[in-house]
């Protein structure tokens, strides 16, 4: 079941994220930041903020009582943007994120969004290529990754985003 994330769920989303995004862990599934960034990907607090933030919603996946999956969204003039689109390492694979994926462009639908768009790490090619088969197109624009806050992660190489981007009808 898919439903709107609260407050009282971000330790649970801060462990899913880090351990879909970072650490050993993250390596069990393709989604995996480990070479790229050292560090946690964000944090509880990080989380909280992004519920508080007017516009602001994080979907998640429930099973059993349990966040497998999670997606967040924010509406930018007529697009909606889709960010930290997560499943558990081990679900990976099994149609969790094609189910928040369709959330999101759902949601764009009801907000009259006229597309979802989202930043990927440029050298992500399997992610890029997954979302590629799901409609979404590379832009062509480029955006820095300038992060400068420690709870985002530690580059370990020069990194910068692709944006992407669908037609929501």
């Amino acid at each position: 079941m898919i439903t709107k994330a609260d407050i009282k769920d971000a330790l649970e989303l801060d462990s899913l994220v880090n351990s879909a995004y970072r650490g050993d862990s993250s390596r069990q599934g393709w989604t995996t930041e480990a070479d790229l960034l050292d560090g946690t990907r964000t944090d509880a607090a990080a989380i909280e903020d992004i519920m508080r933030k007017p516009g602001y919603t994080i979907l998640k996946y429930v099973e059993d009582e349990k966040i497998l999956g999670c997606v967040e969204l924010h509406q930018e003039k007529d697009k909606l943007y889709l960010g930290m689109l997560t499943v558990q390492p081990h679900l990976q694979g099994k149609g969790i994120g094609k189910e928040l994926m369709k959330a999101a462009e759902a949601e764009a639908r009801n907000q009259k969004c006229k597309s979802v768009f989202m930043t990927v790490i440029s050298v992500r090619k399997e992610l890029i290529d997954w979302y590629a088969r799901h409609g979404y197109v590379n832009t062509g624009e480029r955006k820095p990754f300038a992060f400068n806050d420690p709870r985002f992660g530690q580059p370990k190489k020069q990194l910068e985003f692709v944006v992407l981007e669908k037609l929501i009808n």
